[in-house]
Formats: C-alpha cells, structure tokens, sequence
C-alpha cells in the first residue's frame, strides 16, 4: 500500500514497518508462509462483468469464500448436533440493531433492554422446557452437559458419571474435557452404559448393572445422537433417582413442540442447543446451549451460569433486573466460581428470545409436527430405494440412520456420487459405534421440500445402481 488509508491507521508506512520490527520479520508474506500456495487466494482475480446487482455481487462473493459448496449452495441432510432450519428475518434484524449487538456491558439504559430480552429468554426456553430456573447460554450443548455432570458432582459429593456409549463424538470429547484429568484432582470418571442396537435406545438392564452408591449422575438424550426417542425415559430417570443419582437429560428443543419435557418425567436438569431456534450455521462460533433445572436452591447454588431475575423497586408498580447469584459464576468469582463460563453466545440468547415469541406454543408444536411428518416421510422413501434401508424409522424425531452395506458401497462413495449432484448426503457413521458400520445419519427439518426429497430418492437409486 503506497499510501495510508484514512480509515486503516496501521496502513501508514511506518506503524506498518514498526510492527514488523517489533516481531521481528521484513515481510509480512512471512507471516502466511505456513498456507499452501494453493489455499491462498489469486490477487489476480479478474472481476466478473455484467453484474447488476447487489443480490449477484453478494452471490458471486459469497460463493467464492464458501468454495462453492454449503448448505445454502447444496440441498443438505446433514445433522449431528447442528441442523440447518429455517432463521425468521426478524431474527437477523433484532440482533443487528446497535443498541443489541454492541451491548455487552453498557449504559444503565441498554443494560435495562439487554437484561429484559435476557430474562424472555430464560421464561420462554423455562416455559419450553417446564422449568422455572433457566441460565444464560454457555457455547454449546456439550459445554451445557459437561456443566451439568460436574454440578451434580457437587451436590451429591460423588466422581462416577454415567452416559451412553453412542453420544456424538463431538459432545463426548467435550464431555471428557469438562470431566477432566485424574493426575490434576476433582476429575470425573466416565462410565458408558451400551444402547441395545435391536431398537437404538439405552439398555435399562446395563444401565442397572452400571448405576452404583458412586455414581453422582446418570446422562441421557434425547431424541439420542441417532435420531431415536428414548421411550422409556421415565424408568432411566426412575434408575437414577434409586441411586440417590442425579437425572441429567439431553434434548432438542425443537422436539418439545411435540414431545413432553423430560422434567415432566422427573428430570433433575435438562439441557440442550439453542442453535435451532433462530440462530444460523456458522463456522467455528458457538451456537448455545442450555442449562434448566427447577427453582430449588439446591441447584441455583451450583449454577456456574449468569442468571437474570425481575424485582420491584422502591416505586410501587415498577420493576428492574438484576444478575442473579452473580459471586458464583466465574465473572463475580474468577477461578473461584463454580465453573468457567465466557459471555461469546449471549447474544444468541437474543436471538431464540426473539424465535421463541414469534413462534410461540402453537408454532412450536406446528414446527415438530412439520419436522417428524419431514423425516419419517423422507426415512420411507429412502428405504425404498434397492439395497438401502432405514434403523428405528418408527422412533425418530427429524434424524435417522441409514444403512447403505447392503449396497455394496461405502458412505464415502455414497457420498461423493451424490455431491456430483448437488447434495450434502448425511454424517458418515462408520466407526463410530460397533453396530454403524456402513451407516449414515441423515437430518430433515422443515426447510426440506418435496422436490429436495424427490432429487435425493434420484439422485441414491443412480449412485446405487452404478
């Protein structure tokens, strides 16, 4: 740059050189050398003629930062923990208004605005959920898990934490960090239970076995990591409970448009991802997740969360909020608190506070509807085509395994051959559970069409038959 940019300070010439100086390098190619040549861009990139439009411009730019292939370039049946559903444009202009996105801590007016959207998103994800004590979201649902396993470690004094052995790889290796290392002290050991492959739900009979005077919690999900409903959540929570154990359950909240909470069942804490409520897929961002537990003070001490309440002030008829237990968290505590939490996802608390109004209970149990109806049409369909077939098609929720061995192909190939036509096939399963060998999880939600269905049925019968 031969001249310094008026907005660009570090542009001048000398702060430029100074930097340098001070990391002692001459040229900031250096600093890039680790890239392979061919991930860096081509400076000499020509551009397109003939654009006429912003929406063009911004299509053409964004398909080159994406590479051309996303899930809003490619039909997309990908799942896993992170779903891609339809974000109401509300959701977008809500959080982009300044006073929103620039607030973290700010001025008495903007911290009353933020505090009370804060606190409809505790009510509303607490009405969802039937749970009155909701915190604010950690980075995401493994983050919320792992929280709640060590504060039922807290309550109940106790180290041993049971889970089922087919959690996605992702929640599980989050899970293992938060229970930490045996040679740094107050660790948890990790007992897995094995799900009963015959109907893709935990075996009650294991989970007996495993369940003991040491065991502080007992981690359940669902619909679980292979899109099945656990059917008999009331006797795995009913286990827990005779063992002076604490029920943790994981959900979707998607599904309680349609499904009754877990804490209806007993349920001690529930946890969960708020990404499906009006939050966008991103790339290496948090997404949220959730802590809830029942207004006991018994759990409200080992919160490691913010919590926002409401109160009356000195004027009759006036209220305010304020930050609730606030010398436990890490923010009032530092390393003191109960656990380490940062504050990068409270806006997307905003956000599904936004989703959640508009949607409301009638539209939550629209949308499940929608949902199941999507999948288990899709799940049929699927298992239609010759050599495929579909594990627990009666038991899901919007996620389902499918198992392509009959097939004589590899989800890897499967996969390819339907990218060749413009579709993101599902989360290859092989090795990640005994019984997935040349199984895939496939995700339908409500953004999936008839016609999207139709290329997909299409699109396997030909790479099948190849």
């Amino acid at each position: 740059m031969s001249q310094a940019h008026p907005y660009m300070a570090n542009s001048a010439e000398g702060s430029r050189q100074a930097l340098l100086d001070a990391i002692g390098i001459t040229d900031v190619e250096d600093l890039f050398a680790q890239i392979p040549a061919e991930h860096r861009s081509d400076d000499r990139v020509q551009p397109v003629p003939g654009i006429r439009s912003e929406f063009e411009l911004r299509r053409l730019i964004e398909g080159r930062l994406r590479g051309g292939i996303s899930t809003d370039s490619h039909i997309s049946f990908l799942g896993g923990g992170y779903w891609k559903h339809h974000v109401p444009a509300l959701c977008d202009e809500i959080v982009s208004r300044p006073e929103i996105s620039t607030s973290v801590w700010g001025t008495p007016s903007s911290d009353h605005g933020r505090n009370q959207a804060w606190f409809e998103f505790a009510s509303q994800l607490g009405a969802l959920v039937d749970l009155e004590f909701v915190g604010l979201p950690v980075y995401s649902w493994g983050c919320a898990a792992g929280h709640a396993l060590r504060m039922a470690a807290r309550m109940t004094g106790r180290t041993v934490v049971v889970i089922p052995d087919n959690i996605d790889r992702e929640r599980r290796l989050v899970i293992e960090t938060y229970a930490g290392y045996r040679e740094l002290g107050g660790s948890l050991e990790i007992r897995e239970v094995p799900v009963d492959e015959a109907s893709g739900t935990l075996s009650l009979d294991a989970l007996e076995q495993a369940i003991g005077d040491d065991v502080a919690a007992v981690y359940v999900e669902t619909p679980n990591s292979w899109g099945v409903i656990e059917h008999d959540i009331a006797r795995i929570i009913e286990a827990a409970h005779s063992a002076g154990a604490e029920a943790i359950v994981g959900v979707d909240p998607t599904s309680l448009g349609a499904l009754a909470s877990p804490a209806s069942f007993g349920a001690d804490i529930v946890v969960g991802s708020i990404q499906p409520l009006g939050i966008h897929l991103n790339a290496g961002g948090g997404v949220g997740g959730f802590i809830a537990t029942r207004d006991d003070e018994r759990y409200a001490r080992q919160f490691p969360t913010l919590q926002v309440s409401v109160a009356p002030t000195l004027r009759e008829g006036e209220r305010a909020f304020g930050m609730t237990l606030f010398g436990q968290s890490s923010y009032g505590a530092r390393e003191l608190g109960n656990d380490w939490t940062g504050n990068s996802v409270y806006l997307w608390a905003v956000r599904a506070a936004v989703y959640l109004a508009l949607l409301g209970p009638v539209g939550m149990r629209e949308l499940a509807e929608t949902v199941v109806a999507n999948a288990r049409r899709t799940a049929e369909l699927v298992a239609a085509v010759p050599g495929v077939s579909v594990r627990y098609g009666d038991s899901i929720f919007k996620e389902f395994v499918v198992d392509f061995s009959a097939t004589g192909l590899t989800v890897d190939e499967i996969n390819r051959g339907l990218l060749e036509r413009g579709i993101l096939g599902g989360h290859d399963l092989t090795g990640s559970h005994p019984a997935l060998a040349g199984c895939a999880l496939y995700c339908v939600t409500e953004v999936i069409s008839q016609d999207d269905v139709r290329q997909l049925i299409s699109a396997l019968e030909e790479v099948v038959a190849r």
